[in-house]
């Protein structure tokens, strides 16, 4: 991306640029940008749209472990990483803004171990923890990253950005490893939002990213996603609009900008997807107190 941002030819990074240009957002969370360990890449990106501060943490894409994680009798593949990845930082996320990120206060819970999730829904095969109880042991439940990131407004003081990126609910096999796992990366919002897991943000808070999860179609979980659309402490400006188009399921919902109940809203939309950029559409909301 580095090489691309410089020779300003490539055409899937060309109209990414003018997509998150034209949408003109205070704040932007990307999805599939692949993370480097000094955030050049990420740097140079933010500095070609005119975003003062950028973030992002080391991400679990790409993290290889010693051991097999997708119970195929395999090691070292892409599929042992903490989060699928064929290197580290394959297709992780990030957050561009136009007002200071209060990076010593982010709280980042991407290490924490899947079973140690309120009412994980751990995968068994045969009655035992797939795929191994030593996998279990050490496997964490975000594929990419979940982050509660405060941003310092200059005129509606401190908002907390909630992210994540949910692996695909499919790509497994009986065990469900996949669409489990996806189910309860977003149901760690609920617990979340519960005090599970600390202090949460009493007010601005807005909860964002690719759920890789649609509440009523395609093979993952829905249950997840309709208590989140459903909790009183949100709001969901976009019922029912569907983000991406796949070749299999057609039209879903895949993608979310969900701010607290505290926010009035004041415009949003699902914009039509360029699909020299991506299959997905790029999702925004005004808000005002």
């Amino acid at each position: 991306m580095l090489r691309d941002l410089s020779l300003n030819k490539e055409p899937q990074l060309l109209a990414v640029l003018a997509t998150i240009a034209e949408a003109k957002a205070d704040v932007v969370v990307l999805q599939n940008i692949d993370y480097d360990l000094q955030n050049l890449a990420l740097a140079a990106l933010a500095d070609r749209l005119d975003y003062p501060f950028h973030f992002a943490a080391p991400p679990n894409a790409g993290l290889i472990t010693p051991l097999d994680l997708d119970g195929n009798g395999q090691l070292g593949e892409a599929a042992d990483a903490q989060g699928f990845g064929r290197f580290f930082g394959q297709g992780s996320m990030a957050i561009l803004s136009r007002h200071p990120i209060l990076a010593d206060e982010v709280k980042d819970f991407s290490t924490l171990l899947w079973r140690d999730l309120p009412m994980a829904l751990l995968p068994e095969a045969d009655g035992k923890p797939f795929p191994s109880v030593e996998a279990q042991a050490i496997q964490r439940l975000s594929s990419h990253g979940h982050w509660a990131v405060p941003i310092q407004h200059p005129i509606l003081g401190r908002i907390t950005i909630l992210t994540y990126h949910a692996t695909p609910p499919v790509f497994d096999g009986p065990e469900d490893r996949n669409g489990r796992r996806n189910h309860d990366e977003t149901a760690f919002w609920t617990h979340y939002l519960d005090g599970a897991f600390g202090p949460v943000p009493s007010d601005r808070f807005i909860l964002m990213g690719d759920a890789n999860l649609d509440p009523n179609a395609g093979d993952g979980m829905g249950r997840a996603m309709i208590r989140l659309l459903t909790d009183a402490r949100l709001q969901d400006p976009l019922p029912m609009q569907p983000t991406v188009a796949f070749g299999p399921t057609g039209p879903m919902r895949v993608d979310y900008v969900l701010p607290s109940a505290d926010w009035r809203v004041t415009a949003a939309q699902v914009t039509p997807a360029n699909p020299d950029a991506s299959r997905h559409s790029l999702v925004w909301v005004d808000l005002t107190r």
